[in-house]
């Protein structure tokens, strides 16, 4: 598996929604999550996660499922619309939460760079709703919550591959020993997108929302021209010209 921890890519503008988006999930994981505890973490993935035969009616209500060690769901038949955004700011442990903060960080700064802080803002969260409405597609009647904002992430990795394909990704990997490498965006995140669908066509319902990573992948390298802003990019060339921006180029 390919880690990345750094890219060849500087930005022009202070990213703040990609901040704000960090600073909110890791709120909601502290505040309502209650960081983990078993009683807040079933409560909230149960009540606020997206459940898609709850939100379809497809499941009787008082069905109940159990979703580990002292978590058991009941369906209520009154799941929201909303779940589809509230399930965007929840995650089901640390690493969950960290991984995608990680990668929100090191690709979304880029991408609001390039659209501007409101329309990142919109671009992300269709991206979330893309990615829910993929998982949900393949499995209307499911019973397991989805949590996380890996879906709306997927979409900002999508947007990157098709902006910044050449641009220089540091990554580690594990072989034995710990290796660094630097390769092209276009092969770290196609690469991430091709496990996605090995995994979706090896466990289609797994525990991972691989779905979701396709559908929301998908729809932000589609969404990326309608969002980006050309006067923010033909700035952003300016500002950069000169050798940063050749790294950018190679």
């Amino acid at each position: 598996m390919l880690l990345p921890y750094r890219d060849d890519n500087p930005t022009v503008l202070t990213p703040f929604i990609t901040v704000a988006l960090i600073a909110a999930n890791i709120a909601v994981w502290v505040v309502v999550q209650g960081m983990g505890s078993d009683q807040r973490l079933a409560q909230t993935v149960c009540e606020l996660g997206l459940i898609p035969g709850d939100l379809l009616h497809r499941l009787p209500v008082g069905f109940s499922f159990d979703l580990g060690p002292g978590m058991v769901c009941q369906v209520s038949g009154t799941s929201s619309w909303y779940t589809v955004f509230t399930s965007m700011f929840l995650h089901g442990g640390w690493l969950h939460l960290l991984g995608n903060m990680w990668f929100l960080w090191l690709f979304g700064n880029n991408i609001e760079d390039i659209m501007g802080h409101g329309r990142f803002l919109a671009f992300y969260l269709l991206s979330g709703i893309a990615a829910a409405a993929a998982q949900i597609f393949v499995d209307p009647s499911s019973a397991v919550p989805m949590v996380g904002a890996s879906g709306a992430i997927s979409g900002v990795m999508g947007a990157y591959i098709v902006l910044y394909p050449r641009v220089r990704v540091h990554t580690m990997t594990w072989l034995i020993i710990l290796f660094r490498l630097t390769v092209p965006a276009w092969l770290m995140l196609g690469y991430w997108f091709v496990l996605q669908i090995l995994s979706a066509g090896t466990d289609p319902v797994g525990g991972v929302a691989v779905w979701a990573h396709i559908g929301g992948f998908v729809a932000g390298a589609l969404l990326i021209k309608l969002f980006s802003n050309p006067e923010l990019q033909e700035r952003r060339e300016q500002l950069l010209k000169g050798r940063e921006w050749e790294v950018l180029r190679t």
